[in-house]
């Protein structure tokens, strides 16, 4: 079972968190494993399982990056300890944004100048796969759209590296 049949939500690269909390708290309570305290050691084992199943499935589903990496492997298109290549390009891109980022050092304005460049190199790297991400439904979104959202992924991972590398 994955998380989406856990929670009886569809598969999704952007989870709808409307009533994520609702389902959470009522699977929370039917499988806590204090309800299962006369139950047999075998059904206390698979309440255990489930109930920490449900919390790392709420977990994944609160953080949106998180979310896609469990899509991908999910799918067989991601790997935990991937040596993922990302292109000499965005490398350069992403060094020359830590060297801005270095050389503001304290001084506001330019610190500011900055952020704005990082939010716009964000939004750069998110606008390609921004349809997809919003509109993926199982079965129809092709591989090829999911390879790359798994650039994304790793564009925004790296990016994100260097930004708490910063802090």
């Amino acid at each position: 079972m994955d998380y989406f049949e856990l929670f009886d939500i569809p598969v999704s690269l952007e989870v709808n968190k409307g009533n994520l909390s609702a389902k959470y708290f009522a699977l929370q309570k039917q499988y806590h494993p204090d309800m299962f305290a006369q139950a047999t050691e075998a059904e206390q084992a698979t309440a255990l399982e489930l109930s920490s199943m449900i919390n790392k499935a709420f977990r994944t589903f609160q953080q949106p990056d998180e979310n896609i990496k469990y899509v991908l492997q999910q799918k067989g298109l991601l790997e935990e300890e991937e040596k993922y290549q990302l292109s000499p390009d965005f490398l350069m891109e992403m060094m020359d944004l830590n060297e801005q980022l270095m050389d503001a050092g304290g001084d506001p304005a330019v610190a500011g100048r900055v952020q704005l460049s990082v939010e716009q190199f964000k939004q750069a790297i998110y606008e390609p796969v921004k349809t997809i991400i919003a509109n993926y439904q199982e079965g129809i979104t092709t591989k090829e759209e999911l390879l790359q959202v798994k650039e994304y992924y790793y564009r925004k991972k790296y990016l994100n590296r260097i930004l708490a590398g910063m802090k």
